[in-house]
């Protein structure tokens, strides 16, 4: 449990958005645990690399350790100016199944920010991934009052690319990316704030339950200061 006194110190240790049996987190140590755990236990076939970074190759052991440095490395950078970048743990029915974060620069003056995410292995095929969007870019949108957000997946990764369709985000063109060493494709989507007012009625539909948001309107206020 997050204690109030670091919530009012860092407001976005506050932040939580919940829809029926799905929740968005901040990710404190406890959570940051769990997961890494389930990083370790698997998060794709081992041929394939959906990443920019190949931060899931390597042991298990290895693979948790880069999780918990990654989450620790980044959890100051929630700043009006400069880097931006918001990491929340997803979970189902209270169980740590994946990671969601959205990440940009000058917050302030753009108000525009990059989705990434990921699902442990055990908990994909089920549309967590499709739903965890869909929330997230609500708690942007509605919460934080971004103006875009933007997101890109690897040609041949077929489940990001159809999650960034059924969410209603608009293709933006290609750009190539080097991926251990070759060169790969990158499709890339972006949803501006018109064409999120255009789909909100279907991502709520997505969601199946109305969404809470909690300690966000804390966040957007002192990202305005």
């Amino acid at each position: 449990m997050v204690s109030e006194a670091l919530i009012r110190l860092w407001p976005a240790a506050g932040v939580s958005a919940r829809a029926g049996d799905l929740e968005l987190r901040w990710i404190d140590d406890e959570l940051l645990v769990q997961l890494a755990e389930l990083a370790a236990r698997g998060v794709h076939d081992e041929a394939a690399m959906p990443f920019y970074t190949a931060w899931t190759r390597g042991t298990p052991e290895q693979v948790a350790r880069s999780v918990l440095a990654y989450q620790w490395s980044i959890r100051s950078r929630i700043a009006a100016r400069g880097p931006f970048s918001l990491e929340l743990a997803v979970l189902v029915d209270g169980v740590v199944v994946g990671s969601q974060g959205a990440g940009g620069a000058d917050w302030t003056v753009l108000k525009s920010v990059e989705t990434g995410s990921w699902l442990g292995r055990e908990h994909q095929g089920r549309g967590i991934g499709t739903r965890m969007r869909a929330l997230m870019l609500h708690l942007l949108f509605e919460g934080l009052g971004a103006d875009e957000v933007t997101s890109g997946a690897f040609a041949d990764n077929a489940a990001s690319n159809a999650v960034s369709v059924k969410t209603g985000y608009l293709p933006d063109g290609v750009d190539r990316r080097a991926r251990e060493g070759v060169a790969a494709v990158v499709n890339r989507y972006r949803m501006p704030r018109a064409t999120w007012l255009e789909v909100r009625e279907r991502n709520a539909t997505l969601l199946g339950a109305p969404v809470v948001l909690a300690g966000v309107d804390a966040l957007a206020s002192a990202l305005a200061h």
